[in-house]
């Protein structure tokens, strides 16, 4: 069995892994993850796992962690099954990293668009070769939301919510229309510009606004919310085997 832990700013992803099947997932808050994962590993009886964090976590739970589990930690001078031509390696985003990772194994020689679509929205690009060459960074829709609360003096702080309009006939159907509308298109746009580049593409769609943007796209896509995880267990099989 393998653990897969995913720490993100407030709370931790947890999966365990028998070969490539989930068996079991669950999220729950950063401040109790020692205890929440003492009680999994007890569990499912588990002796190696990996940890990815966009956040800090403090060396000491780290160190513990380490102390019940073989422990991989991603970071950038972590083992990747791809090569890696990204022009700053030691910048790029262990979670970006695991995605990438992901791709290349579960769908092998084909050129992979991953879309992870959270706080910020990362597109990252693999080709049949098996090379990362980059990809972009832009802001999650809850982002754009607050970022016209924030930055103006009158306009409200939304939820997002599904329209089929484009023309918004009252500010806050105008605020919906800029950011779901805008959101959308862009990735259809973004997609597009992969495909006429490089032909034949496989685009997956990831993160927490997957089943939320899934239906409003126009693009051809595999929409998996576990693929981050998916892509961290395939790392960590990787790094077993070398």
């Amino acid at each position: 069995m393998n653990l897969i832990v995913d720490v993100g700013n407030t709370s931790v992803k947890v999966a365990v892994f028998e070969l490539d099947r989930i068996v079991f997932s669950v999220v729950f808050n950063k401040r109790i993850i020692l205890s929440e994962l003492k009680k999994i590993i007890k569990k499912y009886k588990i002796s190696k796992g990996i940890l990815s964090s966009v956040a800090s976590i403090s060396e000491k739970k780290v160190q513990k962690l380490q102390n019940l589990i073989k422990l991989t930690r991603v970071s950038s001078t972590t083992k990747v099954p791809f090569v890696n031509l990204y022009k700053t390696p030691t910048t790029l985003g262990v979670d970006r990293i695991a995605l990438v990772s992901g791709a290349v194994k579960i769908y092998s020689n084909k050129n992979v668009l991953v879309i992870d679509a959270g706080t910020c929205i990362t597109f990252d690009f693999v080709n049949s070769k098996k090379e990362y060459l980059g990809g972009a960074i832009s802001p999650g829709i809850n982002l754009r939301y607050k970022a016209l609360n924030k930055f103006t003096a009158k306009l409200p702080l939304l939820d997002k919510k599904e329209i089929n309009y484009f023309v918004g006939k009252s500010t806050e159907e105008s605020m919906h229309s800029g950011v779901i509308n805008g959101v959308t298109k862009e990735l259809d746009g973004v997609i597009l510009d992969y495909k006429e580049k490089y032909g034949d593409l496989t685009v997956v769609l990831t993160g927490g606004d997957t089943n939320f943007l899934s239906k409003q796209l126009k693009s051809s896509i595999f929409a998996n919310q576990n693929f981050l995880l998916q892509g961290l267990n395939q790392l960590l099989i990787f790094n077993e085997n070398k």
